[in-house]
Formats: structure tokens, C-alpha cells, sequence
């Protein structure tokens, strides 16, 4: 294909993303598949009615999300001409993780740089744009359904301009054993904003686990706005674990929004280390009963960055557990923000449902918001949430120092320690010590 279409969209951001969409919608953004044509003009409609949001929206009042689109990134359209190499994705694997890797390119599946060949029969890993004219009554039956762009416009803006991401389809009963490993790299000579989109179906009884870890090659700006939905059948276990390593150029909106049938098991994790603005929204719907559902979230702010989790957790159906942890550590200029609802419907009796959020600041120019909310309509529940936020303990720092730690060592043994149970909840064991090891280096250097 010809060279990317880059689009500036400094000046009347909105308008320019609109006008971009009508300029190609007829060329780089058709295809054979009419629901999702129909998809894309329903959710550009519904970002031009929505405008970018602003601080007086609740959901952003401390993620000024507007400021960072403003920028003048060049919207990327078309097929992308990169220099990606085996030793950049070699960079980012998990050392002794014995996985499948998956690599994406500019959030497109790059089979050259994937090793799938082992899979178990049935498996599907391919990109988007095949999936939804090979695998079209499949791919509809899910694309669009669980993450909703009523009312969000950044799934509006990336569901506008899909083209191409991820697309895993684990078959009934299919157990992947080993890991599957996606290493998605960015990579371009421009300041872009790149959309990625991924499906992840996981049929009844099938059990897959996933890592992702992501960076961005060079020092150009990129805006990162990603949209994953995953679907889990009845009695499938899926585990989804993310680690967010990247430069102050980079600004990433991840969404991960989830589906749950009867009996289904799902977990997520997020390791958030660096970028200049990292904003997480994480929904799940617990549409089945016996449901169990969790949430982590480790995050460390430093320098001047920015990083907010966003929360829903829905509990529609009856008889289902769900346990939410995310744990912060602030120093520098860094601000945190933990935003956790946790919906439980009229019908949903008996549910068990936890929810913390407890975040250290390490340094007096530090900020921390958080916003724990319930919303139960059900009268047989067990529900909690809480959040802390505060400094180290002096008396503990004290007592190690007695013990012959220099202050430096106790700061770092007592923040590793508060990290390290959110951790333990990978259940990866390689990416598990990996992760230990990182943050043992972290707070060494804090």
C-alpha cells in the first residue's frame, strides 16, 4: 500500500477526527464486513455528539484527557512501513517464560515476529481485519458488544477508526497451557495516535492466560488509545496480566472491557512502571452466575507522570464473587487517581464483593485522589471498599535502621513489601519473579 495518511488534529480536534472519517471512510477504512461499517459511522456520530471529555465530567475530573489530544499527534491510517526488529521484541520478553509471543506492530498482529506455531488445534490467533471477513458470524456476535461507546469517546474515537489489532478465538473445552505472550511494540517516525482494537473469545471450558507488555521504540510523542473486549464463556477461566513500562513521550488509555458468562473465572492484572499519562479503565460485566471476578493494579508514579485506574465491576446475576485490590506509590511531582465502582443489580443477591485501594506518597509534591463508590440495589450482599492513602510508617523506617539498614534499604525493604501482594497474585510464576525483581530494583533506585 501507499504511505501512511497522517491527519493533524491540533486545531478543533473533534471536527478534524470527523473530518478525517468522511475523508476515508470510502478507502483505508472499508471492508467487506457491513456491521462493522455500520459499527463505525453509529460511533464517529456518537463522538461528535460526545466532544472530548472535560474535568467537569465526573469519570475525568483529575485526567484532563482533552489537554493530551490536543497536542497535534497525526492520526495513522494505513498499512505502516516500520524497522521493528527480532532483538526489540527480545527486549521485551519475560526472562524463562516459556510462551507463545505474539508481537504487535503498531497495534497490528505481525505474524513474522510471532512464534504460534505451537498452539493447540483450533486456536485462532490472527489480526482483526482477517478475522472479520473469515470469521465473520463469530467476530460479530462479539466486536462492539461489551465495550460501549454511549457514553465513552475515546471506544468512540477507536471504534470509529478500527482497522486492524488482535483477534484470539480459544474453542470449547481447549485448555492453552502455556502462556500467550503479546509483546506490542509502537514504532514510527511521526507523533501518532495509534488505536489498537483486540477480541479476545474464550469458548465454554477453555482456559488461556495472556501477558502484555507494551513500549514505544524512539523518542517520538504517541498517543496509545486501546480498546480490548474479552468475552468469557460458561466455566472458562481467562487471565489477562499487563505491564505498562514506558517513556515520559508516551500517553496510554487502555480500556478492558469484559464479559462473563455462568461459572466463568476471570482475572486481570495492571503493572503500571512509567509513561507520561497512563489511564486504565477496567469494566466487567458478571452476567452468569457463580462468577468470579478480580481486579489488581500496581502502579508507580514518579517524575511528573500521570496515572489513573478507572473501575466498574456489574454485578447483574446472583451468586458471584468479586475482589478488587489496586496499590499505589507516588513520589516526585506524580499524581495517582483510583476511581472503583462496584454495581450490584436488584437481582443480584448474594454476591460477595471487595474493594481497596490503598497508595503511599513518598514525597511532599506527590498527589493521590481516590473515589471508592457502592451502588446496590440488592438486599443480600456482603460489600466493602475502602482507600487509603498515606506516608511510610516512621517507626517501622526506625526499627530497620536499628537493625543495621541504612534509611535508603528500609524505605526500599518496607515499600517492597506493601507492593509485593499484588504481585503474589500473578499466577504466572516466571512473570511473577520477574516482576519481583523489578521492583526490587525500583525502590533500590527510589
Amino acid at each position: 500500500m501507499s504511505l501512511p495518511t497522517l491527519v493533524n488534529t491540533a486545531t478543533d480536534t473533534v471536527s478534524r477526527y470527523v473530518e478525517a472519517f468522511k475523508m476515508h471512510e470510502g478507502q483505508v477504512l472499508n471492508g467487506s464486513n457491513a456491521q462493522v461499517q455500520g459499527t463505525r459511522r453509529a460511533a464517529i456520530e456518537r463522538f461528535e455528539t460526545l466532544g472530548l471529555p472535560t474535568p467537569k465530567a465526573e469519570a475525568w475530573k483529575y485526567t484532563p484527557i482533552a489537554r493530551y489530544l490536543n497536542r497535534g499527534y497525526n492520526l495513522f491510517l494505513g498499512q505502516p512501513e516500520t524497522s521493528v526488529s527480532a532483538r526489540d521484541v527480545q527486549e521485551l520478553l519475560v526472562p524463562d517464560l516459556d510462551a507463545h509471543v505474539v508481537v504487535l506492530v503498531n497495534g497490528r498482529f505481525d505474524a513474522s515476529l510471532s512464534d504460534i506455531g505451537a498452539l493447540p488445534k483450533g486456536v485462532i490467533v490472527t489480526n482483526l481485519a482477517k478475522a472479520a471477513e473469515a470469521n465473520a458470524a463469530l467476530f460479530n456476535a462479539h466486536f462492539s458488544q461489551y465495550a460501549s461507546f454511549e457514553n465513552d469517546a475515546l471506544v468512540a474515537l477507536n471504534t470509529a477508526f478500527v482497522q486492524d489489532g488482535l483477534f484470539i478465538h480459544v474453542p470449547k473445552n481447549t485448555v492453552v497451557e502455556k502462556p500467550v505472550h503479546l509483546v506490542s511494540l509502537i514504532a514510527a517516525n511521526e507523533d501518532l495516535l495509534v488505536q489498537p482494537r483486540h477480541l479476545i473469545i474464550a469458548d465454554e471450558g477453555s482456559r488461556v492466560k495472556l501477558a502484555q507488555s507494551a513500549r514505544a521504540l524512539g523518542g517520538t510523542k504517541t498517543f496509545v488509545n486501546t480498546v480490548t473486549e474479552v468475552a468469557v464463556g460458561r466455566n472458562a477461566h481467562v487471565d489477562l496480566y499487563e505491564v505498562q513500562d514506558d517513556e515520559p513521550n508516551v500517553v496510554q488509555v487502555n480500556g478492558v472491557h469484559t464479559h462473563q458468562e455462568d461459572d466463568s473465572h476471570f482475572r486481570t492484572s495492571f503493572f503500571t512502571f512509567g509513561g507520561e499519562m497512563v489511564r486504565n479503565n477496567v469494566t466487567i460485566v458478571a452476567d452468569g452466575r457463580n462468577d468470579e471476578s478480580h481486579m489488581y493494579g500496581l502502579f508507580l508514579g514518579h517524575g511528573k507522570s500521570h496515572i489513573d485506574n478507572h473501575t466498574y465491576m456489574d454485578h447483574a446475576q446472583p451468586d458471584c464473587f468479586s475482589n478488587e485490590l489496586f496499590k499505589g506509590v507516588l513520589s516526585d511531582q506524580s499524581t495517582g487517581v483510583f476511581n472503583g465502582k462496584i454495581m450490584v443489580r436488584q437481582d443480584a443477591q448474594r454476591i460477595n464483593a471487595y474493594q481497596s485501594n490503598k497508595s503511599v506518597v513518598v514525597s511532599d509534591s506527590a498527589q493521590m485522589y481516590a473515589k471508592p463508590e457502592l451502588e446496590i440495589y440488592a438486599d443480600d450482599v456482603r460489600c466493602s471498599h475502602g482507600a487509603t492513602s498515606g506516608q511510610l510508617d516512621q517507626e517501622g523506617i526506625f526499627y530497620l535502621r536499628s537493625r543495621g539498614l541504612t534509611e535508603q534499604q528500609a524505605r526500599g525493604l518496607m515499600l517492597t513489601a506493601f507492593a509485593r501482594d499484588v504481585v503474589e497474585t500473578v499466577q504466572i510464576e516466571s512473570l511473577q519473579v520477574w516482576l519481583d525483581q523489578r521492583l526490587l530494583d525500583y525502590f533500590r533506585r527510589l
